[in-house]
Order: structure tokens, then C-alpha cells, then sequence
């Protein structure tokens, strides 16, 4: 029986075989018996981080261990509220904060608070615990960002729709005219725009290509 830890572009926790090649931290969420709570967050830095990173190994959901949570790929980390780990992604990390600092027209790079203040407040609606989403133009969603199609995540990719699965992009599809509803968040498309380039899951080339 699979573990409740991956994370939909959606933002919500399933159970699901199929394995990430990212890993994410929002605190503690399971109990002793390796199950989710209420709770989907207990703070506001929300991360994904290498699957691999100095030889460290844990075991997933030990008591009184953050719970780790897994993505298809970044650009459903992305969606989802992540941002890249200062730590294990430190590469990542700064490259994004860079871009975040050029579409906000910053004189320096934002603090990692500072990014996950503002995330956060366009994550999620925290009394209703909804993802918040908002509308743009389809010609100014960039690629790497995930917009909603009949109320399914779809990745825009090299200006076409790709349909997420758990184990993969599974569909591709014309990317229409018009306003399209955005499911990543504003603050991490607006990075996107100005420059962050996402990594995606292998099988967004076999559908479209290099």
C-alpha cells in the first residue's frame, strides 16, 4: 500500500506507486502510524529538494520527522506552492530568487522568507484550504507553468498542453486561445517569465520532444 505523499499540481496529497525525482518538506503532517492528519502545511516554507544529497538516507514518514512529500517533476513542485531548497538545490535556489528579483524589479535577491511570504498568499486560501488560481492571457503563461483544462492540470509546454499524471504526461494538446485559469502561483510564474527554467519529467519529450 503506498504512502499519502504525493503532491498534485493541484496541491493536494495522494497515494500513488509511481515514484518522484523531486522531494518536499512542509512540516510535520502524519502520525504514528504513518498517516496524514487535517493538517496540509505547518509553515510557510514550502521546498523540494534532490532526492539525493550527501549520502543522507531517511526512512519516509517517521515519527517526528517532517513528512516527505514527493513530486512528479519541478514543474509540479512548482505548482503545487514549492520553491527550490537553498540547501540541496542551492544551484536552483539562487537562479530562481534571481528571476523572482527581475519580475519584481528588486535591487537584490529576495530572502527565502520573503519568497515564502508572498507564495503563500497566493498558494492557498487558508480558512478554506483551496489553491488559490488565478487568470492570464494564454499567449503570456510561460512554459513550465500549469493551467486548468475541463478542471484537469495541464503543463504548458514549448507552447503546447500536456496532461499530468501521476506517473507521467500522458496527453498533448493545442494550448487555446483566450484566458486560461493558472494553477501555479502567480509569484512563481511571474519566475518563469522572467527567466527560471523548470525541469520536467522525461516523458514530456517523448510527447513533444527535445
Amino acid at each position: 500500500m503506498p504512502l499519502q505523499n504525493r503532491v498534485t499540481p493541484l496541491g493536494e496529497i495522494i497515494a500513488d506507486p509511481a515514484r518522484g525525482t523531486l522531494m518536499g518538506n512542509r512540516g510535520i503532517l502524519h502520525d504514528h502510524d504513518r498517516k496524514l492528519g487535517q493538517s496540509r502545511w505547518k509553515h510557510k516554507a514550502w521546498i523540494a529538494c534532490a532526492l539525493a544529497f550527501r549520502g543522507r538516507r531517511r526512512t519516509p514518514m517517521t515519527q517526528g520527522r517532517y513528512t516527505e512529500l514527493f513530486f512528479l517533476d519541478e514543474a509540479t513542485a512548482l505548482a503545487a506552492g514549492h520553491r527550490p531548497c537553498a540547501e540541496c538545490r542551492r544551484a536552483s535556489f539562487d537562479v530562481y530568487r534571481a528571476a523572482w528579483a527581475t519580475a519584481h524589479h528588486l535591487d537584490a535577491p529576495p530572502s527565502a522568507k520573503a519568497m515564502d511570504d508572498a507564495l503563500h498568499a497566493h498558494r492557498v486560501k487558508p480558512r478554506l484550504r483551496e489553491q488559490v488560481h488565478h487568470t492570464r492571457a494564454a499567449a503570456d503563461v510561460p512554459d513550465g507553468a500549469f493551467v486548468l483544462v475541463d478542471r484537469a492540470p495541464w503543463l504548458v509546454w514549448k507552447r503546447r498542453l500536456l496532461r499530468w499524471s501521476p506517473s507521467g504526461y500522458d496527453r498533448v494538446g493545442s494550448l487555446p486561445g483566450g484566458r486560461l485559469a493558472v494553477v501555479t502561483p502567480q509569484p512563481g510564474v511571474e519566475a518563469l517569465a522572467a527567466g527560471y527554467r523548470v525541469t520536467v519529467h522525461d516523458s514530456a519529450s517523448d510527447l513533444v520532444g527535445d
